[in-house]
């Protein structure tokens, strides 16, 4: 991909308006969500969408999340049932995303759905992220702004560090709030509701709304969603899961009070893991690095309620590399 100048700009108003014209121009956007930094570009724009899996190094048939501004703009690309609704009303705008039949008539380009007779929509609610598509006024396709595989950046220096002479712009939005990325679900004919994959919206959440068990489809053949590739969110050096102490030769990631080289949540609590999740993932990368450490080990991380979506990742973090 030709190297670009990327441009570093502060999330003012003029330069929202500046981000959003050139991704009406074919350009590619890194822009802050309250989950991750997303790579935006026109759903619409076949180019513009190809500039983001060649930037990323993405596998064309790993489907892409689209970003709206507002419900009314959702019936444009997908179709709503009833449970669709329900759930629209109590998450969005916010880190869930659904999985929806496309509209009769769709303008999507291809590439954004790899090829389903579905798309992955969310509405997200950090200030930046909505004004910027509100100012584009269409869909935004946006994967998360990092390379393919690679640990998910909620800094706008995590997506220069990754992304820099690849994209046309990081809008700098600051820190993302929630720091893992938006739960995906879909939503049978007879109306239950299937998990793809556990982010930033719980599963017990979910229920609570729905008044039923949500089922669970995290691994399918052909993958329905972004984030359902085995290999994925991969630090450099090898990760175990579910370790309780230092390996010799290994970088430790603790939860809870313990003997670590670094801490998702001294506190052992799971939100705050999960806000520093990535972050710590490229903090102890690095450490095992500097001190030539042949591999990761975690610290277990309870199954519930984010701990759900921090085992998912790091399930990925240390699955087989192709």
């Amino acid at each position: 991909m030709t190297n670009l100048d990327t441009l570093y700009l502060n999330a003012d108003d003029h330069n929202i308006y500046r981000s959003a014209q050139i991704l009406a121009d074919g350009g590619i956007v890194a822009f802050p969500t309250e989950t991750v930094y997303g790579l935006g570009a026109d759903a619409c724009n076949d180019h513009a969408v190809a500039k983001v899996f060649a930037a990323k190094g993405r596998p064309n048939f790993n489907p892409l999340i689209i970003h709206l501004a507002d419900l009314t703009d959702v019936t444009k690309y997908a179709r709503l049932n009833d449970q669709a609704k329900v759930l629209a009303a109590a998450f969005w705008p916010g880190p869930l995303s659904m999985v929806l039949p496309l509209a009769d008539v769709s303008p999507l380009s291809e590439l954004v759905t790899a090829g389903l007779n579905t798309v992955a929509i969310r509405i997200p609610e950090h200030p930046i992220g909505h004004a910027l598509i509100t100012a584009f006024g269409g869909a935004i396709a946006a994967p998360s702004a990092n390379p393919s595989g690679r640990i998910s950046p909620t800094s706008p220096q995590h997506v220069m560090d990754g992304l820099a002479g690849k994209i046309d712009v990081v809008l700098d939005g600051g820190n993302c709030q929630v720091g893992l990325e938006s739960t995906i679900i879909t939503i049978t004919h007879d109306d239950q509701i299937v998990l793809l994959r556990a982010g930033g919206i719980s599963v017990e959440s979910i229920e609570a709304v729905i008044g039923r068990p949500v089922l669970r489809d995290e691994q399918p053949d052909v993958p329905q969603s972004p984030g359902q590739l085995l290999s994925h969110y991969a630090p450099s050096a090898h990760l175990q899961m579910n370790i309780n102490q230092r390996l010799p030769n290994h970088a430790h990631l603790g939860f809870g009070d313990m003997e670590c080289d670094l801490n998702l949540s001294v506190q052992g609590d799971v939100v705050e893991a999960g806000a520093n999740l990535f972050s710590m993932l490229r903090k102890i990368d690095s450490f095992a690095e500097r001190h030539a450490l042949v591999g990761i080990t975690v610290a277990p991380i309870p199954e519930q309620g984010l701990g759900l979506a921090i085992n998912d990742r790091l399930k990925r973090a240390a699955a087989p590399r192709d």
